[in-house]
């Protein structure tokens, strides 16, 4: 198994542990919001494994180019059964990405979902209005126009309000139906109990739009496009 964070790769022993966080085998950086001991990759039983070993962080892990991906919660571990994963974490205001490739993965991608990621086919059975969309783009920003950098500023509410143009309440107001649709659909992360949204539901929302390429990079230009303005939203 091969690491790739912030540029560099590191190949993974399999006859140990490999810890990352705050310490460890990889240590990410001195974010006192990041666990001191955060993910763990260990290969057992003929298959790699990724473990939260934390006690407040979550971690989203994408596969097959979007297709697959799992929330894995504190205390939760899962299997890496693709050629490439992709990492995606968020402690405090930085949202971190990592990357993993294997030489060995016991299960391909098949031609289907390769069409479908390749092409204009969304994965994801879930429609935005422009302005839902836009607001998604305005929060991702920063990742999607990310150049080989691994960790970035999630922008606060009020700095992608008002990089909308947008009043606080009509931001919230959009926020609160993007994160309600994904949470009908069974998205983890965006609800913190019964009726009530989950704090950090920004940074569960780029991670999960970013990695399952609700917005690319090819959206950016949403987030200045200043015809929208105007746009009536059916779903306020």
């Amino acid at each position: 198994m091969h690491l790739e964070f912030a540029g560099e790769w590191h190949e993974l022993p399999a006859d140990r542990p490999f810890i990352i966080g705050r310490e460890g085998d990889l240590e990410i950086d001195d974010n006192p919001y990041l666990h001191r001991h955060f993910l763990k990759l260990q290969h057992h039983d003929g298959l790699w494994w990724l473990t939260n070993v934390g006690v407040r962080l979550a971690a989203t892990v994408s596969s097959a180019g979007g297709a697959v991906q799992s929330w894995l919660s504190p205390s939760a571990r899962m299997p890496l059964v693709f050629e490439r994963s992709v990492i995606v974490f968020t402690a405090g205001p930085v949202t971190y990405e990592l990357n993993l490739l294997t030489e060995e993965a016991p299960y391909g991608v098949s031609r289907h979902v390769e069409a479908s990621m390749s092409g204009e086919t969304t994965v994801m059975p879930v429609s935005f209005t422009k302005l839902q969309k836009q607001l998604i783009v305005a929060l991702a920003e920063p990742m999607l126009r990310r150049e080989g950098v691994s960790m970035n500023e999630l922008p606060s509410s009020s700095a992608a309000a008002e990089r909308l143009g947008w009043t606080m309440s009509k931001f919230n107001r959009k926020l609160d139906n993007v994160c309600d649709k994904l949470d009908r659909m069974g998205v983890q992360g965006l609800r913190g109990g019964p009726g009530k949204l989950a704090t950090n539901r920004r940074a569960r929302l780029v991670e999960y739009a970013v990695t399952s390429q609700v917005v690319t990079r090819a959206d950016l230009p949403l987030v200045d496009d200043i015809t929208l303005q105007d746009e009536s939203d059916p779903d306020d």
